[in-house]
């Protein structure tokens, strides 16, 4: 894991756009940092789209698909992708799903039935405070607004893998959800539904900056990490290629400014 400053702009120039996480990688505490607004906004004037990726919940990824200046959001870990398109009075939100509907429901009965088990089992475990909005997942409160100690978090990862549950583990939340989908089967998705051309690894890049990114870290050939994600670097057995000097939305502008200058 080089430091950011180290990435020759050759590797950059030829980027078709940024695949990036957004808890505590565009944002701190939920709110996204003014810098990596801009940020976002000066990638796509420049032609340079940027898919989300999150395991934040599609009700509450919903506002951002409709105001950030991003291509898609894809929510629940690569479950339902969010865009814009076209409507009679403007601009509407488009949801689409990796699962039928058929498959969503019976896997709602099996991933309630988890949470209560996890709520039962694990003292001092609650449900993320964005519950509600979550149509394909749970999500298990460590670091947002409760906080759990490492075992209690293997001990909530330990039950949901009991229940047939992938579970994963970001800067805030620990999710668990049915299927096959993940933040790499989302990158190809969004790519090839939003921007219509076969996803290509070497011609992204993709920044995150905790565990539940290690998917896309390990197959990234090019991968950044926010400077925040020291936090979680004893845990990680993939590490990004490089990492910024500037933590969360500072540091996910500080590589598109270096994008665009290669670019210029």
């Amino acid at each position: 894991m080089h430091p950011f400053s180290q990435c020759p702009p050759e590797a950059l120039r030829g980027l078709r756009g940024i695949l990036t996480d957004i808890d505590d990688t565009l944002t701190a505490e939920g709110q996204i940092d003014p810098e990596a607004l801009q940020a976002l906004q000066d990638l796509s004037d420049q032609g340079l789209p940027v898919i989300a990726i999150t395991g934040r919940p599609a009700g509450w990824s919903e506002p951002f698909a409709l105001t950030w200046p991003v291509a898609a959001i894809v929510a629940e870990n690569g479950s339902v992708m969010l865009r814009r398109e076209p409507g009679a009075q403007g601009q509407v939100l488009r949801r689409d799903f990796s699962q039928d509907e058929a498959t969503r429901a019976a896997n709602f009965a099996r991933l309630q039935a988890c949470a209560a088990d996890v709520l039962r089992r694990v003292p001092g475990a609650r449900l993320a405070t964005d519950s509600a909005g979550r149509l394909t997942d749970i999500a298990v409160d460590h670091s947002e607004f409760a906080h759990l100690s490492a075992e209690q978090i293997d001990a909530v990862c330990a039950v949901m893998r009991e229940h047939g549950l992938v579970a994963t583990v970001s800067s805030i939340h620990i999710n668990g959800w049915i299927g096959e989908h993940s933040k790499w089967s989302a990158a190809h998705w969004a790519v090839q539904t939003v921007l219509g051309q076969a996803f290509v690894p070497e011609q992204w890049v993709y920044v995150g900056d905790s565990t539940n990114d290690q998917t896309m870290f390990a197959r990234m050939p090019l991968s950044v990490g926010v400077a925040n994600i020291s936090r979680f670097v004893p845990q990680l057995e993939y590490l990004p290629c490089y990492v910024t000097q500037a933590e969360r939305g500072q540091g996910f502008a500080e590589l598109a400014r270096a994008m665009l200058a290669a670019r210029a």
